[in-house]
């Protein structure tokens, strides 16, 4: 591994009367810096997707693009959890960082050179790229998360750091209608959008630390008492995996782990088969304009905020920290609000704009709760890799087929039967969801106290 990537060394403890007054600075400040960080991760991850009605201009069809945009998909997934992998062993810091560089590198020159976006085959490489580095922002941010938060206050801690995905992503519409009022040109929404992530790496490098060990500081279970309930923690949990324990004795292994991660593609595919296509669709049907569906694209993301944070409450008061029913519960909700937003005839804006905002709320509920639940099911050191194996499902199974099969499907048959699809998701979703139910009883609850809030992916 590259020397500068290796966790740092543990320090020296610090006297016991200095720890409590470090942790609570150092816990704000990583807070801060993965908050921040990881929204600008999103800040290049989907800003590809507004540019796609000129780039339909310029001559090029929605399957073409759509197959250019799976790169981002096809490369995510396998990325968050291969990468994972290197994250568990990785200094979180620098390795967030370099992800984040690289990733707004490849945005800067697909918009600041004729070539970037001069053909499909071109675009799909760089795209794959993008997504490659973009699986370098969730796994330390979870490595983060594990050592700096216990697991008896990681779920409402998961909740808040989750909604930094909805507001990078809902800055994606106001940064490019930015970028087009002061250069005029679309490949500016490509380009600005890099400069401010580069921006945001360096803020991850000042504020975001790896351990507490590495600074001194014992481990967060020892120092607020608080340890997980899934499995018997030990002091062997505060040492590094080796990648052949990370995989088959906490991951490949894990049933649980795999029945959330095949519900997690049907989830990613409703997901994105609204959010990546929405700009296409209110243009072609219902005849918005750039700026209104750059806002309505923006409104999806933030309204997944409130909508986190109430599925976590409802998750926990009304369900007992139990998942399986929170996530039944918004996606017949999320069903719903697609029969309306589809079946609405143009020329009633207010009411798509409020069906994006309805389905924005529901849907990332539950892809926040699969995000808790990987993290859930293994030690700390595992985390990334358990996190990037639920996400490789999300992405390579449900974001790549939302990319390329809707693409195709709108072009071949329309919009109608390309919803249909979506719908369809929803109910699969709901089965496979149901089947869980009893495994959540099996596994006796084991995250009963927890507060269930998580992503990202």
């Amino acid at each position: 591994m590259i020397g500068f990537l290796k966790p740092p060394a543990h320090r020296e403890p610090l006297d016991e009367r200095d720890v409590p007054s470090a942790y609570r600075w150092l816990r704000i400040q990583v807070f801060t810096g993965i908050f921040l960080g990881y929204a600008a991760y999103y800040l290049v991850r989907k800003n590809f997707t507004l540019v796609i009605p000129d780039l339909v201009e310029a001559g090029f069809s929605k399957t073409q693009l759509g197959f250019a945009l799976s790169g981002v998909s096809i490369a995510y997934g396998l990325s968050k959890f291969l990468m994972g992998s290197v994250s568990d062993r990785s200094n979180a810091r620098t390795f967030m960082a370099l992800g984040l560089a690289a990733s707004a590198g490849v945005m800067i020159f697909m918009g600041a050179t004729p070539i970037g976006t001069a053909s499909i085959a071109i675009m799909f490489v760089l795209l794959l790229l993008n997504g490659w580095f973009q699986g370098m922002g969730w796994p330390p941010c979870g490595r983060v998360m594990v050592h700096w938060f216990s697991p008896g206050e990681r779920g409402i801690m998961m909740s808040f750091w989750n909604v930094a995905h909805n507001v990078g992503g809902g800055l994606v519409g106001p940064v490019a209608i930015l970028a087009m009022w002061i250069f005029g040109d679309w490949h500016s929404v490509l380009y600005l959008h890099g400069f401010l992530a580069l921006a945001a790496a360096l803020l991850i490098l000042l504020l975001v630390r790896d351990t507490p060990q590495s600074l001194g500081l014992p481990p967060i279970e020892e120092y607020r008492q608080d340890y997980a309930k899934s499995f018997e923690y030990s002091d062997r949990h505060e040492k590094e995996f080796s990648t052949k324990e990370i995989f088959f004795d906490y991951v490949l292994n894990n049933k649980l782990l795999w029945a959330i991660a095949v519900a997690n593609a049907f989830i990613y595919f409703v997901r994105y088969g609204v959010l990546d296509w929405a700009p296409t669709y209110l243009s072609e049907v219902k005849g918005f304009q750039f700026s209104e569906s750059s806002w309505a694209y923006a409104l999806y993301e933030w309204a997944g905020i409130p909508g986190t944070i109430a599925c976590g409450y409802i998750s926990d008061k009304f369900f007992q920290g139990r998942r399986a029913p929170t996530v039944i519960l918004f996606m017949a909700a999320t069903a719903v609000c697609l029969v309306v937003y589809w079946l609405n005839p143009p020329g009633n804006p207010r009411l798509d704009i409020a069906m994006l905002i309805a389905i924005g709320f529901l849907i990332y509920g539950p892809v926040m709760l699969i995000g808790v639940f990987a993290l859930d099911l293994v030690p700390k050191k595992a985390a990334g890799t358990s996190a990037g194996f639920t996400g490789l499902f999300g992405y390579v199974g449900g974001s790549l087929a939302a990319s390329v099969v809707i693409g195709f499907v709108a072009d071949k048959f329309h919009w109608d039967a390309a919803f249909l699809l979506i719908l369809a998701a929803c109910v699969v979703t709901i089965i496979l969801t149901a089947f869980t139910i009893g495994a959540e009883k099996r596994a006796n609850h084991h995250v009963s106290g927890n507060s269930t809030n998580a992503d990202s992916n």
